[in-house]
């Protein structure tokens, strides 16, 4: 699978990602740079297909990639899950914002989809 550097470390880029997929499951969306939105988004989507599952070896596998964070997966698994049981994919989207001020970087807003699936 191809992936983005985001000029960072590996280190520096695992716990980014990490973090950013934690806000994005406690808050629902996150504004961020378009090309880190589309890396997180990866790691969101995955997040919740592991919660739909629902196993204890996807519990560990999501505790694993959000460091541990119980609440995080707590609420993944209880509350956000559900509300995606009848959806195939497509759990988050990418929504444009203007520039950055400072160096004209593409802003975005990364939100998770609230609507049922038709």
């Amino acid at each position: 699978m191809a992936y983005r550097k985001l000029g960072r470390t590996n280190k520096h880029r695992k716990s980014m990602l990490s973090n950013l997929t934690k806000e994005v499951l406690n808050n629902g969306k996150i504004i961020t740079t378009e090309t880190r939105a589309k890396e997180v988004r990866k790691f969101v989507d995955k997040m919740i297909s592991y919660a739909k599952d629902g196993s204890l070896v996807a519990r560990r596998n999501a505790l694993a990639f959000l460091r541990n964070d119980k609440e995080t997966v707590k609420k993944l698994f209880d509350e956000i899950a559900p509300k995606y049981a009848k959806r195939a994919g497509g759990y988050t989207r990418i929504l444009k914002l203007k520039e950055r001020r400072g160096d004209d970087a593409l802003m975005v807003v990364l939100e998770l989809v609230e609507e049922d699936a038709e």
